[in-house]
């Protein structure tokens, strides 16, 4: 928008008073409708234009930040009889812009007026008039106009015309601060909900487990050297590997290293790798982007991405395919993936917590496991004992469980006959803590009264069986083959079937050998017999 000229017959000096007034009203209007991010060259085209209704060399705007320091010099364009030698702002004038932040009105007409710090630093000519705008007590930006060499006596109705337009650029200044913080807050927020609905839709997904740190349970040596290994590299940040056999409890342990870690405030998010399908391991572990494949109908974040700042638990780790190991590596080496369907990284911190059943070294032997993955793994692995290994934890375990289902199967046991606790305690257990919980929950329903009873027998074997598969002890076989032909021969020892024919040798010689061995049998009372001479015959 051109400046009406006006009337030569009136005097210089109200015709530029004149034009700055309409020029004030027209930027007024106009900085107030203008967009955001066209703010700062809106500003600088006001600062052209005031250069040339006032005929001065340069005109900037010097933003100051909260602190009131300086923040930002927004210049105009440069008038065609600009001195090319001449510096192009009076930003870099400190004295100049101390006295503007503490609000200070600076008119300088001549050389002679400029203060003496101004000429520590160099000589001084020519005209200076900056003009400091507030807003709520506080000095957001100020006004600066250098009238070149010569001298300029700036009169006080311009001082005024000028303030106004300070003003005016101020407030605009003020909104584009406080529109950028604003965008600012909302992508945060935007941000911290995404997180916020990620983490919820997987805390809903887990709510249905039930899980507490009490429930590793037990007084063994075997669990407590495991326990003692867990309280030790809980609170670091080490990747940790939980090894033993199918049942033997790796969740409740890393669930247990996780509530003891420093990260206990954020999720442990779980991945069962055994139950992914194939083609979406990535996507699972990594998330995807909006298009990605056939179905990704928008943005997904990965279980990596919802674990970040707390720690991820990867059970069976060793079914992981090997084309996401390689990708699984690079997160645990560097922090970093990237998403299905996009080129860009992301930076995650979690901490790993894997868990197998597999023997991870025959795997790397075999070429199935990658060798640095199990290397970068096993940092420090835990290995959770059998339920064979821990025998004498059997009957606290027994309890804790009928305690555990009581209510939601209506049950109030108290007693648990001590020919029942036996056979748990001589059982192999191939499942171990798992199948235990099943076998009680299972007795608890088929259990009448306040005594726990065995829906059936337990049906593979006394638990010498298991021990001796890997036994060279003479004694141990012989008991282990005498105790399963007396087992499906129910226990007895002469008659039709009995098991000393079957084992080929005098019923006499059967009792001896069971007195030797310490072979012994529960009765259908509940008691155990203590001579195999009592036995049925």
């Amino acid at each position: 928008m051109s400046i009406l000229s006006m009337s030569s017959t009136r005097p210089q000096h109200q015709i530029e008073l004149e034009q700055i007034t309409q020029l004030a009203v027209m930027l007024s209007a106009q900085l107030t409708r203008v967009h955001i991010d066209g703010i700062a060259p809106a500003i600088a085209d006001a600062l052209q234009r005031v250069a040339a209704v006032t005929r001065v060399e340069m005109c900037e705007c010097i933003e100051f930040s909260e602190s009131g320091t300086m923040a930002h010099a927004h210049g105009a364009t440069r008038s065609a009889n600009a001195d090319d030698a001449r510096p192009q702002t009076r930003s870099s004038d400190g004295w100049l812009v101390t006295r503007l932040a503490r609000g200070e009105l600076v008119a300088i007409a001549r050389p002679e007026e400029f203060p003496r710090e101004a000429l520590e630093h160099g000589g001084q000519t020519g005209s200076i008039l900056g003009v400091p705008a507030s807003i709520g007590g506080r000095v957001v930006s100020a006004l600066v106009m250098d009238g070149g060499r010569s001298a300029r006596r700036w009169q006080q109705p311009l001082i005024e015309r000028l303030q106004l337009i300070s003003e005016i650029l101020g407030a605009s200044l003020q909104r584009l601060r406080q529109e950028t913080a604003l965008r600012c807050s909302l992508a945060e927020i935007e941000r911290l909900n995404t997180r916020l609905e990620a983490d919820n839709v997987y805390l809903k997904e887990e709510i249905q487990s039930y899980h507490d740190f009490d429930d590793i349970v037990g007084e063994s040596t075997a669990l407590r050297l495991a326990l003692a290994r867990l309280a030790q590299v809980a609170p670091t940040n080490s990747s940790v590997l939980l090894t033993g056999p199918t049942g033997t409890g790796k969740e409740l342990f890393a669930r247990a290293l996780h509530e003891r870690s420093r990260r206990h405030a954020r999720p442990l998010v779980r991945v069962n790798c055994a139950a992914l399908p194939p083609t979406l391991v990535e996507s699972e572990l990594f998330g995807h982007e909006k298009g990605a494949f056939t179905g990704a109908v928008g943005m997904r974040q990965g279980r990596f991405e919802l674990a970040d700042g707390g720690s991820i638990f990867l059970d069976e780790i060793g079914d992981l395919p090997l084309d996401i190991q390689v990708k699984f590596l690079r997160v645990l080496q560097e922090g970093e993936f990237e998403r299905v369907g996009s080129s860009r990284s992301k930076k995650v911190d979690v901490r790993v917590i894997a868990a197998t059943h597999h023997n991870l070294e025959q795997a790397v032997a075999e070429g199935r496991f990658r060798a640095d993955l199990y290397y970068r793994l096993s940092v420090y692995p835990i290995h959770l004992p059998s339920l064979r290994e821990r025998v004498d934890d059997i009957p606290r375990l027994v309890w804790f469980f009928i305690h555990r289902h009581q209510r939601d199967l209506g049950r109030q046991i108290t007693r648990v006959p001590q020919s029942l606790m036996d056979s748990l305690q001589r059982y192999a257990w191939p499942g171990n803590v798992r199948e235990l919980e099943n076998i009680v929950e299972r007795a608890m329903i088929a259990s009448d009264g306040d005594t726990l009873q065995l829906d059936a027998p337990l049906a593979l074997g006394p638990r010498g069986r298991a021990h001796v598969e890997a036994s060279d002890n003479l004694d141990a076989i012989q008991r282990a083959h005498i105790e399963s032909v007396l087992e499906r021969c129910g226990w007895r020892i002469n008659g039709a079937g009995n098991s000393a024919e079957r084992l080929g040798i005098h019923p006499n010689t059967l009792r001896f050998r069971m007195k030797k061995l310490g072979v012994v049998c529960p009765d259908s009372r509940g008691r155990r017999r203590s001579s195999p001479g009592e036995l049925s015959v």
